[in-house]
């Protein structure tokens, strides 16, 4: 795959997303459109499979009582640690993550006067949020250009040729570089979806795929 195939290759994954259940923090945003709601889902979901994330979400959710920024502050700032483990689990490293949700409200409002940052280097200054957290909630939040790099976009960008980089932060750094903008806010969702329903990193359902000419990947089959 090389940069003038860019737009071939979103529209084939664009026809393959729409075909599936979208992955979880967009149906967040479409449910609530609140960035912070978007942004407390995308810390519960890292290392996480959607079907667990969706009942974690849920329980804090309806915990709160309302699903926007002001409930959810509320809601975190009085449950216990203890308690927030509880609603969460067993989404992945959960007692990490707890911690940070808690805290999340008060370094918010000390860091930033209780307003939720557009910006990923801002966003990474709270608790839990790195940089595929930050460009995530810039880019589905906020509605916002940013390129979210997860285990898929990395490794599935890598199979196609179109990077050739040993982390998700190069792969960021790269598709920067290469990737028009308009294609920024969706990149992310595209890959995901087809890792997720297609393209596993152990055995990828390469009969049929819409993109197989483009790929690379030793484990493709013939």
């Amino acid at each position: 795959m090389t940069v003038k195939d860019i737009p071939v290759v979103d529209r084939l994954l664009k026809q393959e997303f729409v075909a599936h259940a979208a992955p979880i923090i967009e149906l967040i945003e479409a449910q609530t459109h609140d960035p912070f709601c978007v942004l407390v889902g995308t810390i519960l979901s890292s290392r996480t499979k959607d079907a667990c994330t969706t009942g974690a979400v849920k329980r804090l959710f309806a915990y709160a009582g309302e699903a926007s920024q002001p409930g959810l502050m509320k809601a975190l700032e009085k449950v216990s640690v203890g308690e927030l483990e509880k609603l969460i689990y067993p989404v992945g490293f959960y007692h990490d993550k707890a911690k940070h949700l808690k805290a999340l409200p008060g370094v918010l409002k000390a860091k930033f006067g209780g307003v939720l940052p557009k910006t990923v280097e801002e966003l990474c200054e709270l608790p839990g949020v790195g940089r595929k957290t930050a460009n995530l909630t810039v880019a589905v939040g906020f509605d916002l250009p940013a390129i979210c790099v997860d285990v898929h976009v990395h490794r599935i960008n890598n199979w196609l040729g179109i990077v050739k980089t040993k982390t998700p932060l190069e792969t960021e750094m790269k598709l920067r570089e290469i990737l028009p903008v308009r294609y920024w806010k969706t990149w992310n969702s595209h890959f995901v979806s087809f890792g997720q329903t297609r393209c596993d990193p152990v055995r990828p359902k390469c009969d049929g795929c819409p993109i197989a000419k483009f790929c690379r990947s030793p484990k493709k089959s013939a």
